[in-house]
């Protein structure tokens, strides 16, 4: 039994197919497969099914992919601590990050980071928060970036920052005049959304919780995967819609006076948090992510003294 083997069984039960699997381990499918296949000889079980569509692990199986997983994480554990000890923080570090985080984000810290850390290959991707839990779970990712709470089993959350929620209402809308916003001014028929999957969607859907019922819901007709095309639609007249508030700060540069408001207090945020599994390694890169990130924040939005953290899951 060989690391090289425990790694291929691993791969094979990510990608549920033996050519992705390989291709993910930069070897030819007839190795990785021989290699497992020398693993259950020498075994003497059947660590996959392979008559099902996609493969799935037999019961053993499962027990030997859950202990693979311990010793190759303690392995990697081994290459930390050198590093550490020579004072290094480096390697590949795959992180995802939510689409409504990303692109207010990414332009704050990404530099910051590449600059002070070198010796790190940041590898970086935009995806919804389902597709981040299944990739983390999988092995797959290294740590995310999203809404949070999730109080989901085995992920460790780290609160990075609180961000109110805006609102935006054009020129002619009907609290244009309004300089602070409460629920109560909220009009489910009249609040653009994003489309289904992101998560500051829901997040605004449990915000007017109480408003929201079937013959309500019918009523919301336009919804867009971008904030910039929610603000397009709102200045033709189909609504006002909230937005982050960093994106806020970049609106408040180019919009005209009065169009960008908060909520009166206490005021919704969202609570966007650094998450890993509880076992991942690579701590001190973590460590440095979430520094870095943090140095790049307003400071008011570091702690939530005043607020109320609307979380985008039910």
């Amino acid at each position: 039994m060989t690391i090289t083997q425990l790694n291929y069984i691993i791969a094979v039960y990510t990608h549920r197919h033996f050519a992705r699997a390989a291709e993910s381990c930069f070897v030819t499918q007839p190795t990785l497969s021989m290699q497992i296949h020398k693993l259950e000889e020498e075994l003497g079980v059947t660590i996959f099914d392979r008559s099902r569509k996609p493969l799935q692990p037999t019961d053993i199986g499962v027990q030997i992919l859950e202990q693979s997983r311990i010793i190759i994480t303690e392995e990697r554990r081994i290459e930390e601590i050198i590093q550490l000890h020579k004072g290094e923080i480096a390697g590949d570090f795959k992180l995802a990050i939510i689409p409504t985080v990303a692109s207010t984000l990414l332009p704050r810290f990404l530099k910051c980071f590449i600059s002070q850390y070198p010796k790190v290959n940041l590898q970086i991707e935009e995806l919804q928060t389902k597709v981040i839990l299944e990739r983390l779970k999988n092995g797959l990712l290294d740590a995310a970036i999203l809404a949070t709470p999730l109080s989901q089993d085995g992920i460790m959350e780290k609160p990075l920052y609180y961000e109110p929620f805006m609102a935006y209402t054009p020129m002619d809308h009907r609290l244009f005049k309004e300089k602070f916003l409460d629920n109560s001014d909220l009009d489910v028929n009249d609040i653009l959304l994003l489309h289904e999957g992101h998560c500051f969607r829901d997040s605004v859907i449990n915000l007017c919780s109480s408003l929201f019922d079937e013959k309500d819901k019918a009523g919301v007709k336009l919804e867009s995967g971008s904030f910039e095309t929610l603000i397009k639609l709102s200045k033709q007249g189909f609504g006002m819609t909230l937005v982050p508030y960093l994106k806020a700060i970049e609106l408040k540069n180019i919009e005209p006076e009065g169009t960008v408001k908060p909520f009166s207090r206490p005021q919704p945020m969202r609570e966007i948090s650094l998450i890993h599994h509880r076992t991942h390694l690579k701590i001190s890169i973590i460590e440095a992510l979430a520094k870095c990130i943090q140095e790049t924040i307003p400071e008011h939005m570091l702690k939530n003294d005043e607020g109320k953290v609307i979380s985008p899951y039910k």
